[in-house]
């Protein structure tokens, strides 16, 4: 067993779980007040959610992290055809949330599709790129099959509407394709077909809501009762923590002031109460999980789990990246949350089990560099002297053995 746990890497195992602790914490802090006022319910009651799905993303996590890794490509069709079917289904017999068809409301608990595909493309992209290696400089051939399935799920998120989600699929399956070592040229073009449809998109995308976020997040305090009112809230959070924050629980915005704090706006709150410093510790420990995937994803040998750790890796600097861009105003509103800490139950399952895929790269690795350095251990001067002996032994030499 201790040889087992040793080729484990602790740093991407313990992180996660201290984040998902602070964040069940920061969670319970942020929704109590809304929980009672808005809702009628417990104070506790989105943080008793919360540890449900942590138990359930506990289970799935360690069961992914034993799980090899490369049995992952025998199920990537049946997982690419679940995830289509659920986006289309969404559509027809989805929850509607804030405007947007993206839920199955299944009574006792809600589960978003368009979170689920995030690890489906990871899956589906890696697999295909990677048996494709023989000829990923046939552009038509290699390139553009899998990018059909992935302009597919984009549309079919786009429709819900889920921008925010659209916008971290993308960059999630542009970090593997980028590493897949397709051609300069090809990636070139790719960015210009891109771009273009993008100029063809946008004016039929626009509407008064999605200019509003651009408002809000850019010129805020020119409307601050409506589009920039969320954005400079969460300033007032920031501003009122400074350096090390008000005390945990103490946070004002929370009370009613910025809405549904607990979500994607959850960073805030920490700021207001534990200051740049409890933002700092966040945000480390995002980027260590980060940093580690891409480590083991540079150490590692196969191909298939070389671009698995990249999209994970991706997938969870990406959404942290987009989440503390909205609430710091760089980037518009989408209600992305923040990995590991923010409510949400999809969420936090789906990054459970990738980080779980992501440790079981990490194992294996471990394992592997392991069992390589016994093999190229040298032998003791005493072990090596005997099978010199032996060596002449049976050339004839005995006498000089003697």
């Amino acid at each position: 067993m201790k040889k087992v746990l040793q080729h484990f890497d602790f740093l991407l195992i313990f992180s996660p779980l201290v984040l998902i602790g602070f964040g069940t914490v920061m969670i319970y802090s942020a929704s109590m007040v809304y929980a009672v006022v808005e809702l009628g319910v417990e104070s506790n009651y989105f943080f008793v959610k919360q540890l449900q799905w942590f138990a359930i993303g506990s289970v799935m996590f360690f069961f992914a992290a034993i799980f090899p890794y490369q049995k992952y490509q025998k199920f990537v069709k049946i997982i690419v055809l679940s995830m289509l079917f659920l986006l289309f289904l969404v559509l027809i017999i989805g929850d509607s949330v804030n405007n947007a068809r993206s839920w199955f409301d299944l009574g006792f608990f809600r589960v978003q599709p368009a979170e689920i595909s995030k690890l489906g493309i990871i899956l589906y992209l890696s697999s295909v790129y990677a048996k494709k290696q023989d000829y990923i400089s046939d552009f038509y051939k290699a390139v553009i099959p899998p990018l059909l399935i992935t302009v597919l799920t984009l549309g079919l998120i786009i429709m819900q509407p889920d921008l925010g989600t659209a916008v971290s699929i993308f960059l999630i399956a542009f970090s593997i394709i980028i590493s897949s070592g397709i051609r300069l040229r090809h990636l070139i073009f790719l960015g210009a077909v891109g771009a273009l449809l993008m100029v063809v998109a946008i004016p039929n995308m626009i509407t008064d809501e999605r200019i509003g976020r651009f408002v809000g997040a850019y010129e805020p305090f020119s409307d601050p009762d409506d589009d920039g009112y969320q954005l400079i809230q969460s300033y007032i959070a920031f501003g009122t923590g400074g350096l090390s924050g008000t005390g945990l629980g103490q946070s004002v915005q929370k009370l009613g002031y910025l809405p549904e704090a607990h979500t994607d706006f959850i960073m805030a709150v920490v700021a207001e109460e534990l200051g740049v410093i409890g933002v700092s510790a966040v945000l480390s420990l995002l980027a260590l999980i980060v940093l580690r995937g891409l480590y083991f994803a540079r150490k590692c040998r196969n191909q298939f789990g070389k671009l698995l750790a990249i999209g994970i890796s991706s997938m969870v600097g990406m959404q942290t990246f987009i989440n503390v861009g909205a609430i710091s105003g760089l980037l518009p509103i989408t209600g992305v949350t923040l990995p590991l800490v923010s409510y949400g139950g999809s969420s936090l399952l789906i990054v459970m089990i990738s980080l779980g895929i992501l440790n079981n790269i990490a194992f294996q690795i471990k394992k592997e560099e392991d069992q390589g350095t016994k093999e190229r251990k040298p032998l003791p001067e005493s072990q090596s002297y005997s099978k010199e002996v032996v060596h002449l032994q049976k050339r004839g030499g005995q006498s000089w053995a003697k």
